[in-house]
């Protein structure tokens, strides 16, 4: 949802870098770029001036190697003009063994930043780490998995107005867990008016 032309303009406008995650509804995009990046792979980006790192991290009964890999956009990019500042794009290998049983994953990435394929890496588990414990949150606090609603739009509209809300919860910095000032504002109009406001209660 992220991936927009105007949300990369604006990151650009402020002197800012972006790493942002392509999917299919970026259209053109992600089609010319995810066949780039493949094909490349399929010489081990051999004739490209290709970055690579790779870490590797053991825990909960499984071992996950990510492989990043880091590239200048080719002179013809379908859909690439319709991007501020658009320089490099980036894939994230990730293989996890668990228990002998091994899964493969590969994530496509647009970004602004020049080639520095550590940069990218940093960039990218960032956002992850943020993008989990949002996650977290959202199952235990407000118990998304056990979500009943099962109309397309409305489960649409529901998930935003849950991120939407969990943003203003985490914006009072009153030392109170997300679960207790969501209680806090059922309990209290002030507070719940205070939260919407962005105002710390």
């Amino acid at each position: 949802m992220g991936t927009q032309t105007a949300i990369a303009k604006q990151i650009i406008e402020a002197k800012a870098d972006y790493v942002l995650a392509l999917k299919g509804n970026q259209g053109s995009l992600y089609q010319a770029a995810t066949d780039y990046l493949e094909e490349q792979m399929q010489t081990d980006f051999a004739d490209m001036d290709a970055r690579r790192h790779t870490t590797t991290e053991t825990g909960h009964g499984r071992t996950e190697t990510r492989t990043y890999v880091q590239l200048p956009i080719p002179d013809v990019l379908a859909g690439a003009d319709r991007w501020a500042s658009l320089k490099t794009l980036g894939a994230v290998i990730s293989m996890v063994d668990r228990g002998g049983k091994e899964t493969v994953d590969i994530r496509y990435f647009i970004s602004s930043l020049p080639l520095g394929v550590k940069c990218f890496a940093k960039a990218v588990r960032s956002h992850w780490s943020i993008e989990n414990s949002c996650h977290w949150t959202l199952d235990v606090t407000y118990r998304e998995d056990e979500s009943r609603i099962r109309e397309k739009q409305l489960r649409e509209n529901m998930a935003w107005l849950n991120r939407h809300t969990l943003s203003l919860l985490k914006q009072q910095q009153n030392k109170k867990s997300v679960a207790m000032n969501r209680r806090r504002c059922g309990w209290d109009d002030n507070v719940m008016l205070k939260t919407l406001m962005g105002i710390k209660s």
